[in-house]
């Protein structure tokens, strides 16, 4: 990882709630509000605004550990910002804290931890337990 990247480096954007982030299970809508699986996507990608510009042209990050909570809606039209803000950098772990608010709640909270790798190996990794599973066929 290039310097810089250290506690405190924050990310920080919006998303408007639309129909596609309602919770839906075959097709049916569950609740009128964004889903768990869409906040957590968000959350995500603002981790991923943190690391981003520290990472080498080598190197890549990969989700490895997700703990959230979704304590409160978000509701069609409003807006939710999501904020990554880096608590712990080591060789081969970024953790942020994540969190999505509205302008009237919280909607979530939690950690967003990525693991950092070395882009040539994690493909030969990825290659061969294709094979593997070709193989099976």
């Amino acid at each position: 990882m290039k310097e810089g990247l250290q506690p405190g480096t924050t990310a920080e954007f919006t998303v408007t709630v639309t129909e596609d982030m309602l919770p839906k299970f075959e097709g049916e809508v569950v609740h009128p509000v964004m889903s768990t699986v869409s906040m957590i996507y968000y959350m995500e990608w603002a981790g991923r605004q943190v690391i981003l510009p520290y990472l080498e042209e080598d190197e890549e990050g990969s989700g490895f550990a997700v703990d959230i909570r979704h304590v409160g809606p978000a509701v069609v039209g409003q807006t939710v910002t999501f904020k990554a803000v880096c608590q712990e950098v080591t060789k081969k772990r970024v953790v942020c804290e994540v969190t999505a608010d509205t302008a009237r709640n919280r909607v979530g909270v939690g950690t967003f931890t990525q693991a950092i790798f070395n882009k040539h190996e994690i493909s030969l990794r990825f290659e061969a337990l294709q094979a593997e599973i070709s193989a099976e066929k």
